[in-house]
């Protein structure tokens, strides 16, 4: 059993914005708040990065049209006592997926953590 960091990548829609800056503060408060409500404080929830075609440099995950905004949400968590990796992207998509329904949820990374010397 091994301990694991699990980042996922969050799809969020927000409607009547004009603004990136407002639709990234609507999406990250929305989640946060949904997560919340399940007691699952534990999770982080930012904007993600997304890579320039032309340059590579990241810039915010999030992009408008018709005053509807598609953000990339980072959604990162920690997990405890996982058979392995796979079994630890599956218990995040799980317990996030509960809390963020109808959000569209896919693991970008799982990283196996030390455990911790009680």
């Amino acid at each position: 059993m091994g301990n694991y960091f699990v980042a996922m990548e969050a799809a969020w829609l927000v409607r009547d914005v004009e603004q990136i800056d407002d639709a990234i503060g609507v999406a990250v408060s929305e989640a946060g708040k949904r997560l919340n409500r399940a007691n699952m404080e534990y999770v982080e929830v930012e904007v993600g990065a997304t890579g320039c075609p032309a340059c590579g440099e990241p810039f915010d995950s999030a992009f408008i049209a018709a005053d509807t905004a598609l953000v990339g949400l980072a959604v990162e968590m920690d997990v405890f006592n996982a058979d392995g990796e796979e079994h630890a992207s599956r218990i995040a998509k799980s317990e996030v997926g509960g809390a963020l329904r109808d959000v569209p949820l896919s693991v970008v990374e799982v990283i196996e953590t030390e455990a911790d010397d009680e």
